[in-house]
């Protein structure tokens, strides 16, 4: 089928070059729009990879046929209409289609949720059309090539389009437009890209009506998805957000009441910092970590207390710290710097208190300094770096510390069954400090970890506790040498070789979604329908 503008084999080579693109761009955009929901974390990104390759291959495959059984580049170019076009509708109903799919799964999957959850979406939201985009490369030799005295050559040039394409699909989504606009319009804009460069191909191949009319279909198609799919929404059940956005590193949202102000960084599960607006226990995590401060030091010392704080957040602790002692000379490290400017609009971040926008590990490579207290709360969404829970990294805390200097852990979501997340966290600490205790957060998930070369540091802190006049610290360390026990470590090391951190968060996760489930089964065996509806 004569087709004049196919003749020019830059135009070919720029449909290579933008469906690479495209294919690049929508999967950093899948891990973006599956992030919040289902985390970040190396399974998820697994599973993204995984099912791209899947339906590239597919795509491959069924493209080299079609080339040979029926070599029509109008059917070709419709493929990628039909792929831009769902890329586009993917802002509009992906969240829906996501949250569609877990409704229906959390009551059915026991093991493996989030995995298995994240799996189907991806099934479901991108296989049909990067399995489109597929097609192209196998069409596209067959329309290039001449003859096979420059096949090598052609076949060369389009692959080093593809790869170029995808180059720059991987470096825009990611410090351009996602920063920029988000992970919907970034959809959009890619879909756009694709409907252009379609729309050239039918306007100037001079087709029949028939065949004419997906044009301007295809136009309103694509308009009306950026009229409906442009709001970067993932908590789209709540109306009452100060503030919603994405940074690099992470989706964010803050939302107030009150008494209290948050940030969660995963729509489904929990939150990952609470600033409390009024001066008082918290209640959280915090209270039980700033115990450390008394276990570093039996008697207040001249010198400032040096605090790290390994992922400051929107620096709660920090705040915490100063709003009950005097003194002190604080540090954070974060990474999203997005975070940290959340931190000073929105959750009141000490003016004193300088943030590093840096990785936690790779700022104590940098710097020499000793502290006497180091914070690490280092979980990024529901996961936890893996380079921030291996004995290479526990040591080189360790080397940070000061003589009678001490180590305090959050660890975010405890468990009783052997063989946990915190039980290798633990043990790898272990392996590094001779004295660790632990206290778990009363009413919350949390459990806090002291270690430290001090063998007298619970003295420290029941000394400190009987000389505190402040009721109120005296209630919240007491509350935390309540609690405290000691901890014996096992053999189950963690180091940078090996830290399956990702498959251990997930066990604590279905753990946790089967408790809720069985929850709410209870109530829909005692109140029907009607019971749940209520709790909604």
């Amino acid at each position: 089928m004569e087709r004049p503008i196919l003749k020019n084999k830059i135009y070919l080579y720029l449909t290579e070059f933008f469906a690479g693109m495209s294919v690049m761009a929508v999967e950093l955009g899948a891990s973006r729009l599956l992030a919040p929901y289902f985390s970040s974390s190396q399974i998820v990104w697994t599973i993204i990879i995984g099912t791209i390759m899947i339906a590239m291959a597919l795509g491959n495959l069924y493209g080299g046929r079609m080339a040979d059984k029926d070599p029509n580049p109008d059917k070709l170019y419709k493929r990628i209409v039909i792929a831009a076009i769902w890329i586009g509708l993917i802002p509009v109903v992906g969240k829906y289609i996501i949250i569609g799919i877990s409704a229906l799964l959390i009551f059915a999957v026991s093991n493996h949720f989030l995995v298995i959850a994240g799996f189907v979406a991806c099934m479901v939201l991108f296989v049909f059309p990067l399995f489109l985009l597929g097609t192209v490369t196998p069409s596209l030799v067959k329309f290039s090539v001449d003859s096979l005295d420059d096949s090598g050559s052609v076949v060369g040039k389009l692959n080093a389009s593809n790869t170029i394409g995808s180059i720059i699909g991987t470096f825009v989504p990611t410090f351009i437009s996602i920063p920029a606009v988000g992970t919907a319009v970034t959809f959009l804009i890619f879909a756009g890209i694709l409907l252009v460069l379609c729309i050239v191909y039918f306007v100037s191949s001079k087709i029949n009506f028939s065949q004419a009319k997906r044009v301007p279909i295809s136009i309103v198609l694509f308009l009306v998805c950026c009229l409906l799919g442009h709001s970067n929404s993932f908590a789209f059940w709540q109306t009452n957000l100060n503030y919603e956005g994405e940074s690099i590193y992470n989706y964010l949202q803050v939302y107030e009441d009150d008494k209290q102000v948050t940030l969660s960084t995963n729509v489904l599960f929990g939150v990952q910092s609470v600033y409390q607006k009024e001066k008082g226990p918290t209640g959280l995590y915090y209270d039980y970590a700033m115990a450390s401060l008394y276990m570093a030091n039996e008697e207040a010392k001249d010198t400032p207390l040096k605090i790290l704080i390994l992922g400051n957040g929107s620096g709660t602790f920090a705040t915490q710290c100063e709003r009950y002692f005097d003194n002190l000379d604080i540090t954070g490290v974060e990474i999203d710097g997005k975070i940290t400017d959340l931190a000073t609009k929105y959750f009141e971040l000490p003016e004193d208190v300088p943030v590093v926008t840096y990785d936690g590990r790779a700022y104590l490579n940098a710097i020499d300094e000793k502290y006497d207290v180091i914070m690490v709360d280092a979980y990024q969404d529901i996961t936890i770096p893996f380079q921030m829970s291996s004995k290479e990294f526990f040591q080189l805390v360790a080397d940070h510390l000061d003589e009678n200097g001490v180590m305090v852990v959050n660890l975010n979501m405890r468990s009783d069954t052997p063989g946990n997340i915190n039980d290798y966290l633990s043990d790898t600490i272990g392996s590094v400090f001779p004295c660790i205790y632990t206290a778990d957060v009363s009413g919350w998930s949390n459990r806090v970890l002291y270690a430290s070369f001090n063998s007298e540091m619970v003295a420290n802190l029941e000394g400190a506790i009987n000389r505190e006049t402040d009721s109120d610290l005296r209630y919240m360390m007491g509350k935390s040498y309540e609690g405290l026990q000691a901890y014996n470590p096992g053999d189950l090391i963690m180091t940078d070789d090996k830290a399956p951190v990702e498959l251990l968060g997930m066990q604590i996760i279905d753990e946790i979604i089967v408790d809720e489930v069985n929850y709410y089964k209870r109530i829909y065996k005692d109140k029907g329908l009607s019971g749940l509806l209520e709790l909604i």
